[in-house]
């Protein structure tokens, strides 16, 4: 019986990994690996989706202006990232990061969270801000925060 359900269970993991995309596989994968080279307590942006592209930056800090020539991310960073990744450890509430379509400490702007379970968001084309607005090519700012200053999740 035993060797029945292993080999039940052999055929059917068979054929799953023929149904599930390989693009999907592939793009897990990369963005696995940018997560996994990501420092402990650092979120990193991506200029494609699938943590493709350049890395526009990488940080364990806030930044408050993506364009500016302060912090991890400077220039042309701002409004240009299609993947985000969340690397923050559980040794502080400050776990997840808001990302805002807005510039300055006052945190204005629509904005969205991704959690540090999630790990990252491959795909920013189906991510909303609370504006309305689209996150893909949108991100002005980033900051650290707890949960529950976050309504909105990436998915």
């Amino acid at each position: 019986m035993r060797k029945t359900t292993v080999a039940l269970a052999a055929i059917g993991a068979a054929v799953l990994g023929t149904v599930v995309p390989a693009g999907t596989a592939q793009a897990s994968a990369a963005c696995d690996n940018a997560w996994n080279s990501t420092p402990a307590g650092s979120m990193a942006a991506y200029e494609h989706s699938n943590c493709g592209g350049a890395l526009l930056g990488r940080t364990p800090g806030d930044d408050s202006n993506w364009g500016n020539s302060q912090g991890a991310f400077q220039g042309s960073d701002t409004n240009r990232a299609s993947s985000v990744l969340n690397a923050g450890t559980t040794d502080t509430a400050w776990k997840e990061v808001q990302f805002f379509n807005g510039t300055g400490t006052g945190w204005t702007g629509g904005y969205s969270c991704l959690a540090r379970s999630e790990f990252y968001a491959d795909n920013l084309t189906d991510d909303y801000f609370t504006s309305g607005y689209v996150i893909n090519d949108a991100i002005s700012s980033h900051r650290w925060v707890p949960a529950s200053y976050c309504g909105r999740f990436m998915t």
